[in-house]
């Protein structure tokens, strides 16, 4: 349950709307790490130290892993940069220390280790140092598997570097408490499934950690559960037919009951019900888009129901990318996705949560391994922007106006907003038809004009105060003065 949004909390919502309320996303900035030809997935986690999230990022093609801390608004600073011996293809991040220190761990499928990049707790690492496995790892997972109360790492493994074993096995390395670990201790995969995917947590309630292992068992597309002896071992428990070959799978308790675990996995988006017992239902399909890779689950929209995040990678001439979001009835049901477009015409790999600028609410930081963005949306609660990406101006001569470019907000929740002031800054101007006041489920139009006094990219914001964040809602625009 580590893997994907390890500092992502639970978050109680204060503000008074209503229960209902769907969770509205906004681009609020986009950085491309230098050095990565494809960004392919990210970590979550304070790594300096100093109350903020940041990043750790990771491509395909480039033996890497870039650093960008937070500035506490969802923007990030340019990369630091640490050379590794393999191009990773999984990270995690997480105290191995138990010093609260947040340290990284890596898989490279390219040879047969897993990696660990201990963290100095001022945003630097040490060098990476490598952890010998039987095979190449497809991914990470950490958890306390062997009762020992440190963190241990498991990993899905296939051929070794060589290619002339198939591994098809799971192997949990246990933490030794100081940031080391020891000799891996392996467990056979039934049913003939080399899995791809894994995530941890206590299907059949013994207070011993599972795992949920997706992959393939020719012909089929598989998900099976492998329950806990609390040594760093599994015995098989069943396996599951899903559509497809699984890029990503999570967990989470989608209906009222905390003693049911339940699963998501995509390709498209299936959900299958725990019964807590260690055994799940078939799999549900929902709607999804063209190119479904990552998915996580969290209460993005504050009203004590888990809701899913999808990555999209979107096709070139079809659909684009960005992250779908589906919100959860808590009934282990989910209604339809509400997509929002991130990059360009194609390239979404991963997608993870965190508080990016600290109004106490889940936003999400998505990855686009085509272009090598990394793209923020802050949640914006029950304020609904369109379009949620920023707004564009053509290129404008010095000393003249743009013609107006609109943005559409939506109060979405059931009390009034309140809206204390509305700016935009230097270069751009605005005028809004909001007032101080807009009703539940009406909506009013703010337009703004580009006025270049310089030549060259000119970036600004409309800042929006109201009462449905502790901090300003943003419109981030972009224009370019000739």
């Amino acid at each position: 349950m580590l893997r994907r949004s390890l500092l992502a909390v639970a978050l109680t919502w204060a503000m008074g709307f209503g229960p209902r309320a769907q969770a509205q996303f906004e681009t609020r900035a986009s950085i491309s790490p230098p050095s990565l030809p494809h960004a392919g997935a990210v970590a979550v986690g304070d790594f300096s130290g100093d109350g903020v999230l940041d990043l750790a990022v990771i491509g395909s093609g480039s033996a890497e892993v870039e650093i960008l801390l937070g500035n506490g608004d969802g923007t990030f600073r340019q990369a630091t940069t640490y050379g590794t011996a393999v191009e990773p293809s999984d990270i995690v991040a997480a105290s191995l220390r138990n010093n609260g220190t947040l340290d990284l761990v890596f898989s490279g499928f390219q040879d047969d280790n897993i990696w660990v990049m201990l963290g100095n707790g001022d945003g630097t690492f040490q060098p990476a140092v490598a952890y010998p496995v039987t095979a190449k790892p497809y991914m990470v997972v950490l958890e306390d598997f062997t009762g020992s109360g440190n963190l241990d790492i498991a990993a899905p493994e296939g051929y070794n570097e060589s290619g002339t074993y198939d591994c098809n096995c799971v192997e949990v390395l246990p933490g030794n408490g100081d940031g080391t670990f020891g000799a891996p201790i392996p467990t056979l995969l039934p049913y003939s499934l080399t899995a791809y995917e894994i995530v941890a947590g206590d299907f059949n309630n013994d207070s011993r950690l599972d795992l949920a292992a997706a992959g393939e068992a020719f012909p089929n597309y598989e998900v099976a559960i492998l329950l806990g002896n609390g040594d760093g071992t599994f015995d098989a428990d069943g396996d599951y037919l899903i559509d497809g070959t699984p890029a990503s799978i999570t967990d989470g308790y989608f209906t009222s009951s905390k003693k049911k675990l339940d699963l998501a996995v995509v390709p498209g988006l299936q959900v299958l019900l725990g019964n807590g017992n260690g055994t799940f239902q078939p799999a549900v399909d929902y709607d999804a888009n063209t190119f479904p890779v990552c998915v996580i689950a969290q209460d993005f929209n504050g009203d004590g129901r888990v809701d899913l995040a999808v990555a999209d990678g979107g096709s070139n001439g079809g659909q684009l990318p960005g992250v779908t979001v589906y919100n959860g009835n808590g009934d282990g049901t989910f209604q339809n996705g509400v997509f929002y477009h991130v990059g360009a015409d194609e390239g979404g790999n991963d997608v993870a949560a965190g508080d990016f600028n600290g109004d106490g609410k889940l936003d999400l930081v998505v990855v686009n391994g085509v272009n090598s963005i990394v793209t923020t949306l802050l949640n914006t609660g029950v304020v609904s922007f369109s379009p949620t990406t920023p707004l564009n101006f053509e290129k404008q001569a010095v000393g003249k106006t743009s013609a107006p470019l609109t943005v559409t907000l939506t109060n979405t929740g059931t009390t009034e907003l309140k809206i204390q002031s509305m700016k935009a800054s230097a270069e751009f101007a605005m005028t809004s038809t909001c007032g101080a006041r807009v009703a539940p489920g009406a909506d009013c139009t703010i337009s703004t004009t580009f006025s270049p006094t310089k030549q060259g990219v000119q970036q600004g914001t409309i800042s929006i105060i109201d009462n449905a964040s502790s901090k300003p809602q943003v419109i981030e625009l972009l224009g370019t003065g000739t």
